[in-house]
Parts: C-alpha cells; sequence; structure tokens
C-alpha cells in the first residue's frame, strides 16, 4: 500500500506559479510512474502531466504543455509539479496518484492505483 499526500496548493494571481508536492510512503516508490490529475468543479477529472519511474521521461497534457514541469526526487520519495503562467482555468482540485504497474509516465485514469487527497489551487483573474 502507498500513501500520497500532497501539499503547495494556494490561491495566486493569474500569471502567477505554484508548485505543488507529492510525498508518497513505501520503499517501491521509485518503481511507480506518478502523475497529476485536477478536477474543476461540476467537470470530470482530466490528466495533468505524468512521469516514467526513473524521470527520464515525462508527458502532458496540451493545455498545460509549456507551462507546467513534473519531476521527481526518488531519495525524497516525493514527486513535483511546477506550475508556471498560470490561467483562472487552472483552478481545481489537484491529485497525485501513482502506478504500480507502469513504469513509463502514462496520462491513463484507470493506469493508477493510489490516489492522494487532494490540494486545491485557486487561480484569480
Amino acid at each position: 500500500q502507498v500513501q500520497l499526500v500532497e501539499s503547495g496548493g494556494g490561491l495566486v494571481q493569474a500569471g502567477g506559479s505554484l508548485r505543488l508536492s507529492c510525498a508518497a510512503s513505501g520503499r517501491t516508490f521509485s518503481t511507480y510512474a506518478m502523475g497529476w490529475f485536477r478536477q474543476a468543479p461540476g467537470k470530470e477529472r482530466e490528466f495533468v502531466a505524468a512521469i516514467s519511474y526513473s524521470g527520464g521521461s515525462t508527458r502532458y497534457a496540451d493545455s498545460v504543455k509549456g507551462r507546467f514541469i513534473i519531476s521527481r526526487d526518488n531519495a525524497k520519495n516525493t514527486v513535483y509539479l511546477q506550475m508556471n503562467s498560470l490561467l483562472p482555468e487552472d483552478t481545481a482540485v489537484y491529485y497525485c496518484a501513482a502506478s504500480r504497474t507502469h513504469v513509463a509516465a502514462t496520462g491513463t485514469f484507470t493506469n493508477y492505483d493510489y490516489w492522494g487527497q487532494g490540494t486545491q489551487v485557486t487561480v484569480s483573474s
């Protein structure tokens, strides 16, 4: 079992930046692909970014490409999401997820086995 705890959310003005962190428990973090998803009110959860187990490959949703950067530190069991040039439409609850069955970066919701509780990101215009 893996437990994921997100942090770093908050309120920011449009054009600003935030860095989300996701700390994972357990000794197998370095074998899991990791991802970030988000869910805005009244909308379905959507893929944001993913990173392979080694950090060697990443994937991004088109809506965040060029603005967000996903990274990981396997020594600290932590994955990060650096969010720059934030837009009001980035407002959502952001969730960290871990896949024990995939090592490559994957944007498919059902490929993830463990989820954090989410952290709220609000971007004001």
